[in-house]
């Protein structure tokens, strides 16, 4: 790596000059969220019950008596003997955030359409704390677009990241939220997937401020380097990654 090397005055004049289109930044995602939360909302009144550690729970019990609800989509299929990396990589930001979202009205919940003691196994071996649980033979996985049919995909029919016609994996990744108002209703307010999640990696935010970034040499791919953080040691490569794409 080759930069120019300047003095203090010069770099504090160019670290200035970058702050100001920072700042711009940060106001224009201020206003982007304002927007997000300005959305319409969805009324749903098809029923969902998932299984966890607690047995079978429908999706307004996963509020756990909180008004708004994060579903983290895990790509975690039937069978799977890894999760996808992408997906713990973004998990092994969440246990230390959990309890400041409960104790600010939202529950944190990862589904994944793997049935729930393949779920238990990954839970363990991975060493988190947050509600995981399985979506297995139900529809909220396919209605939310976050799994697809082999047919589905061969037909190009699939829809992920609200592009028609994509060819997804049978398990992709992506999280959506919901509201559950004081009559019991439950509504779909905001779902994003791709490159949407990467607000949730605070690896790559500092990542970003290094000399090198992300380093990441295969179409930007995260896969380049990161695994299970399990398998750092043993030399076993990343086994799934995220579609590459625009958000």
């Amino acid at each position: 790596m080759q930069h120019p090397v300047v003095s203090r005055a010069e770099w504090l004049e160019a670290r200035k000059a970058l702050l100001a289109k920072e700042k711009e930044w940060t106001r224009l995602r201020d206003h982007l969220s304002e927007e997000r939360r300005g959305l319409p909302w969805v009324r749903l009144d098809k029923e969902y019950v998932f299984e966890g550690p607690n047995g079978r729970e429908t999706l307004g019990d996963l509020f756990a008596g909180r008004s708004q609800l994060v579903i983290k989509h895990f790509m975690l299929g039937p069978g799977w003997r890894d999760p996808c990396v992408g997906c713990s990589f973004e998990s092994d930001h969440i246990d230390g955030v959990v309890v400041h979202l409960e104790n600010h009205d939202v529950s944190y919940v990862a589904v994944s359409r793997a049935p729930y003691p393949e779920i238990a196994a990954v839970k363990r071996r991975m060493g988190w704390r947050f509600r995981w649980v399985s979506s297995f033979g139900g529809d909220f996985n396919y209605d939310f677009n976050a799994s697809f049919t082999p047919e589905q995909i061969a037909a190009g029919k699939a829809t992920y990241n609200f592009r028609e016609g994509a060819k997804p994996m049978e398990e992709m990744s992506g999280r959506s939220i919901f509201y559950k108002d004081e009559t019991g209703a439950i509504f779909h307010t905001y779902s994003s997937f791709a490159r949407g999640g990467e607000v949730m990696l605070s690896s790559y935010a500092l990542l970003d401020m290094t000399p090198k970034g992300r380093n990441e040499t295969k179409n930007g791919n995260l896969t380049d380097w990161v695994k299970l953080h399990d398998k750092y040691d043993d030399g076993v490569d990343a086994c799934c990654h995220h579609e590459p794409g625009a958000r």
